[in-house]
């Protein structure tokens, strides 16, 4: 919706409808936090989460049914799940040789409505509860069918709460 909003006025500028503008103040590099009222357009966007995996299809089914996404390619080497084939971000699964080895450096975290129900439907789905040294904690660990660890959160309503 941003984007769409700050297309429409970029065209608006474009078409002479609205008067060119200009923030007070240098240019900001986009190396630092930008200060209040800097207007910038990102460069960047997460487009995939890539996954090793042994059993490609059967992983990228496993977690497409979690998040109630679909498999937008496939073929020999990889396969793609996303909410649909121009929803981002996706997630890829490599075909790679080797097993498993350590606790992920980078997991997914989900957020459910209710956490109770979510985590024994994934577990119905072939995932397994995990002890990754996490002790009394309020999300709950598992792993997917290949060993990767995720967790399952209390509801979150923003990033921060």
């Amino acid at each position: 919706a941003a984007r769409d909003a700050l297309a429409g006025v970029l065209g608006a500028v474009g078409h002479g409808l609205l008067a060119p503008f200009r923030l007070p103040g240098p240019p900001v590099p986009l190396t630092r936090p930008c200060p209040p009222g800097t207007l910038t357009v990102m460069a960047v966007s997460l487009y995939l989460l890539a996954v090793d995996a042994h059993d490609l299809k059967g992983l990228a089914t496993f977690w497409a049914r979690v998040l109630d996404w679909r498999i937008v390619h496939e073929d020999d080497e990889e396969v793609i799940i996303a909410a649909d084939e121009n929803a981002l971000p996706g997630i890829i699964f490599l075909s790679v040789p080797e097993e498993k080895a350590g606790k992920n450096r980078l997991h997914i975290d989900l957020a459910p409505d209710d956490q109770a129900a979510e985590v024994e439907r994934i577990i119905g789905l072939g995932a397994r509860r995990v002890d990754v040294g996490q002790g009394e904690v309020s999300w709950v660990v598992l792993a997917d069918p290949e060993g990767n660890e995720f967790c399952v959160l209390r509801p979150k309503k923003s990033l921060l709460g």
